[in-house]
C-alpha cells in the first residue's frame, strides 16, 4: 500500500505475491536512472520486486531458491545486494537480476544491507550477531567485522557523507561506526525497547532509531554534537 502524505487516501495498493509465503520483509524508496521514483520489495516468497510509483506499476521481478530479508540498490543503480535465509550474500545485475558476485563469512542468515555512498563499499548484517562491510575490489574477504552485543544485526545504514556505519541489533543496542578509521573507533547507544529501524536524515544530523516495543514504543531522535570555539563565529 502507498500513500502519500500531502493527501488523503491509498494512491496504490497490489498483492505483491499470491503464494502462502507472502511477508514482506523490507522496502526501498528511490529514484531511478531515469529519475521516476520507484521502490524495491524483498519478499518471503523469494522475490524482489521493483515497482514505478508513478505509473504504479510492476517494472522487474527477480527469483531467488531462498526467502529474501533485503535488498538494496547501490547508488548508481546497477548492482543490487541481495541477503536472506542462505549464508551467503549475493551482489546481482539490476538490470535482470543475474547474480555476478557473491560474498562468504556469515555463519547463519542475514537480514540487513547497506551501500556507501561511494558504490564501492556494503554492509550487510547476520543473525551470526556480526556486521560484514565489504569492497566490490576484493570480495574474498571483509574489510571489516563488526561484533554486537546480544542479537542479530537487523538493520544497517551509512550516512549520506559516508562517514558513518549505523548498526543496529533487534533490541537496546544501536553502534555507529567512524568509517574514516576503518570502523574502528565507535559509539554505542544504550536504551530499551525492541528496534523496528534506524534512519539518519538527509544532512546527517538527526539519527531515528524507531521502538515497537508494545510498552516502550516511540521513536527516539539523536542529534549529532559539535564542538564550536569561539572563532567560529566570524566569517
Amino acid at each position: 500500500m502507498m500513500q502519500r502524505l500531502d493527501k488523503q487516501g491509498v494512491s496504490f495498493c497490489t498483492r505483491t505475491t499470491y503464494e502462502e509465503n507472502a511477508i514482506t520483509n523490507a522496502v526501498e524508496i528511490y529514484d531511478s536512472l531515469s529519475g521516476a521514483m520507484h521502490f524495491m520489495a524483498s519478499n518471503n516468497d523469494g522475490g524482489v520486486r521493483e515497482y514505478d510509483m508513478e505509473r504504479f506499476q510492476l517494472t522487474n521481478h527477480f527469483r531467488f531458491p531462498w526467502p529474501v530479508n533485503h535488498s538494496s540498490l547501490s547508488p548508481d543503480r546497477k548492482l543490487i545486494t541481495v541477503v536472506g535465509d542462505h549464508l551467503d550474500g549475493l551482489i546481482v545485475d539490476s538490470s535482470n537480476g543475474k547474480t555476478v558476485a557473491s560474498v562468504e563469512g556469515h555463519l547463519d542468515y542475514s537480514f540487513a544491507s547497506a551501500w556507501h555512498p561511494d558504490g564501492r563499499l556494503f554492509a550487510t548484517g547476520n543473525q551470526d550477531k556480526t556486521c560484514r562491510v565489504w569492497d566490490l575490489r576484493n570480495l574474498s574477504n571483509p574489510v571489516s567485522v563488526l561484533k554486537v552485543n546480544m542479537g542479530a544485526v537487523r538493520s544497517v545504514r551509512f550516512s549520506s557523507n559516508g562517514e558513518f556505519l549505523v548498526v543496529a541489533e533487534p533490541a537496546d543496542f544501536v553502534h555507529i561506526y567512524d568509517t574514516k578509521l576503518n570502523c574502528e573507533k565507535r559509539q554505542e547507544i544504550d536504551f530499551f525497547g525492541e528496534i523496528s529501524g534506524v534512519s539518519l536524515s538527509p544532512d546527517d544530523e538527526t539519527l531515528y532509531i524507531g521502538v515497537w516495543d508494545r510498552t516502550y514504543a516511540s521513536l527516539l531522535q539523536y542529534n549529532k554534537r559539535h564542538k564550536y570555539g569561539y572563532l567560529d563565529s566570524f566569517v
